[in-house]
C-alpha cells in the first residue's frame, strides 16, 4: 500500500498566525499566490481541512481557474479535487459551500460512533467514513484515501490538522508562505500547536526552495524521501482516478 503524497499548504503572518481573531478571514497572501495556490489544487486528487475550518473560514475548496478546469476535465478529472474533512463531533455545517458548492466528491471521516447521525444529517450530500473513536487519525484516513484511488493529498490546515500531519511524519512536504505582518493576537488561530516534532534543534527540515512572489515569500520543504521523486507529479499527467 502507498498512501497519498501529502502537501502541507499555509500561509501565516510573521508571528506564525494563520488569521486573526476577528470573525472574517483576513487575507494572508496576495493575488499572485492565490493563482500559485490554485495550480496547487488543480494538480491535487483531493484537498482536506478541518472541521473547524468548514466552521470559520466557509472555504469552497475549488479550482476557481476556468482554464485550470479544462485541463483537468481533459485528462478525466473532475473540475475540481475531491472535497475531504475531519471531524470528531461531527459538528459541520451542513450548509457550507463545502456541501453546497461544485460537483467534486466530498468525503467526511468521523468516529464510528459518530458516523450514522451525521450521514442522516448530510442527507447524502456527501459520502460518511467512521474510523475508530474519539480523536481521528490521520494515518487512518490516508489509508482510506489510498483505497479511494487518492495518489496526491493537498491539506489546507487548520493548525489542528497541520499538527497531526506533521507530528505523526504523514506530511512529504511544507509549503508556507510568509505574509509581510504580525497578527499579536493571542486568540487568534496559528499554524501548528504544541506538539512533539520530528524536525527540532537537532533535526532540521530540508529547505528545498525559496521564492518571493510579489511581497510574501514561499518556503517549500522537503518532509520525507518521497519529495524529490513525487513531488513535481500533476494529476493531469497522470490516468482518471479509479474510485471505489
Amino acid at each position: 500500500m502507498t498512501r497519498p503524497y501529502v502537501t502541507l499548504s499555509c500561509a501565516m503572518s510573521l508571528d506564525g498566525y494563520l488569521d486573526s481573531a476577528a470573525p472574517h478571514k483576513l487575507p494572508m497572501s496576495n493575488s499572485a499566490d492565490f493563482d500559485r495556490v490554485d495550480q496547487l489544487r488543480a494538480d491535487s486528487d483531493a484537498i482536506l481541512v478541518g472541521a473547524s475550518t468548514l466552521r470559520r473560514d466557509d472555504p469552497r475548496l475549488m479550482v476557481r481557474s476556468p482554464e485550470r478546469q479544462l485541463v483537468r476535465t481533459a485528462a478525466g478529472l473532475p473540475c475540481s479535487p475531491t472535497k475531504v474533512t475531519v471531524t470528531a463531533t461531527g459538528e459541520i455545517p451542513c450548509e457550507a459551500a463545502f456541501f453546497r458548492e461544485g460537483d467534486a466528491e466530498k468525503i467526511v471521516y468521523c468516529p464510528r460512533e459518530v458516523a450514522p447521525g451525521l450521514a442522516a444529517r448530510l442527507d447524502g450530500t456527501a459520502t460518511v467514513v467512521g474510523l475508530g473513536r474519539g480523536e481521528m487519525a490521520m494515518a487512518e484516513v490516508l489509508d482510506d484515501l489510498e483505497a479511494r484511488g487518492i495518489r496526491r493529498l493537498m491539506v489546507e490546515g487548520g493548525g489542528h490538522v497541520h499538527t497531526q500531519f506533521l507530528v505523526d511524519q504523514l506530511a512529504d512536504e511544507l509549503q508556507l508562505v510568509v505574509a509581510p505582518f504580525f497578527v499579536g493576537e493571542a486568540r487568534a488561530p496559528r499554524f501548528v500547536e504544541a506538539g512533539r516534532f520530528p524536525w527540532n534543534a537537532k533535526h532540521r527540515a530540508t529547505l528545498a526552495e525559496t521564492r518571493q512572489i510579489g511581497d510574501v515569500v514561499l518556503l517549500r520543504y522537503a518532509l520525507s524521501d518521497r519529495f524529490s521523486l513525487e513531488g513535481d507529479e500533476s494529476a493531469c499527467a497522470r490516468r482518471p482516478l479509479a474510485r471505489s
